[in-house]
């Protein structure tokens, strides 16, 4: 029982439509809560031993970029899928709102400052596309700029790819019906009232231009070198299982291996050591 995320990748050239992709689709596969659980550990054993040879190796880097609607569950997804990597090898960035001094440079001089080192899995919690996305919807810039973004955009990650840095792109598909009952779940119970933020309510109320914004970044970035995945994340087992199996197969195809000695073991019997 194996799920296959290339179901889900973004093939522009296919005629994409985000509003006909299910939220809640499993591919036909049936498992049991436990049976899930069991399939992501094992997954997560294998991403941890991909990892390690890649800290080790130390000459590319991989790059999670995150994206969703709020409620999409992008916090529980990494948690998920980075359980049991070694945290030195992981560099998670989370994009809020910009600062005075972010503002006052490029919108992709935050991001590209944050890059995986070499030999790290890096992880962008929202990105650089929140600046075709939220600055789309609210129109915080001319249309002219949003159009010159996504060329800026597919450049970027070809010269990160170019040099080393694998990229995927995850965008968390829920429904506008789904975020209304987790936005209700966060007010239901107080260990959770901590995540809920009236502008959620006021984000909401654009939720058809978000859509006509996330389907036009989709398909303008999502390209050979930096593919888009549209997960449907309703169902958590298997949104789990797709964004984890997109991470080893993505360190598999970078085939990380570790570094020969800078000495000769044989000159250091194990036995000799005291």
């Amino acid at each position: 029982m194996t799920v296959n995320p290339e179901a889900h990748r973004v093939r522009p050239e296919q005629g994409f439509d985000l509003s006909l992709l299910s939220t809640s689709d499993t591919q036909g596969l049936e498992m049991s809560k436990a049976e899930a659980r069991e399939h992501l550990k094992g997954l997560n054993r294998e991403a941890a031993e991909l990892q390690e040879r890649l800290y080790a190796e130390s000459e590319q880097s991989l790059l999670l970029v995150l994206q969703a609607m709020d409620t999409g569950g992008k916090d529980s997804t990494l948690r998920s899928v980075l359980t049991g990597i070694n945290p030195q090898g992981v560099w998670v960035r989370n994009f809020k709102k910009p600062s005075a001094n972010e503002l006052a440079r490029d919108y992709l001089w935050r991001i590209h400052r944050d890059t995986p080192p070499r030999g790290r899995i890096g992880v962008y919690n929202r990105s650089h596309y929140e600046d075709v996305l939220i600055v789309k919807v609210h129109g915080w810039v001319p249309p002219e700029v949003i159009a010159r973004r996504y060329r800026e955009i597919r450049e970027y990650e070809r010269m990160l790819s170019d040099n080393g840095t694998r990229i995927i792109k995850v965008m968390l598909n829920i429904s506008k019906e789904y975020q209304l009952e987790r936005l209700r779940r966060r007010l239901r119970r107080p260990d959770k009232h901590w995540k809920f933020n009236p502008s959620d309510l006021k984000e909401r109320a654009h939720w058809d231009a978000y859509m006509e914004a996330y389907q036009r970044a989709l398909q303008e970035c999502s390209t050979e070198q930096c593919p888009w995945y549209v997960v449907p994340a309703e169902t958590r087992w298997y949104r789990n299982l797709v964004v984890a199996q997109l991470l080893v197969n993505a360190l598999k195809a970078m085939n990380p291996t570790f570094p020969p000695p800078e000495f000769d073991p044989n000159d250091y019997p194990p036995e000799s050591l005291v």
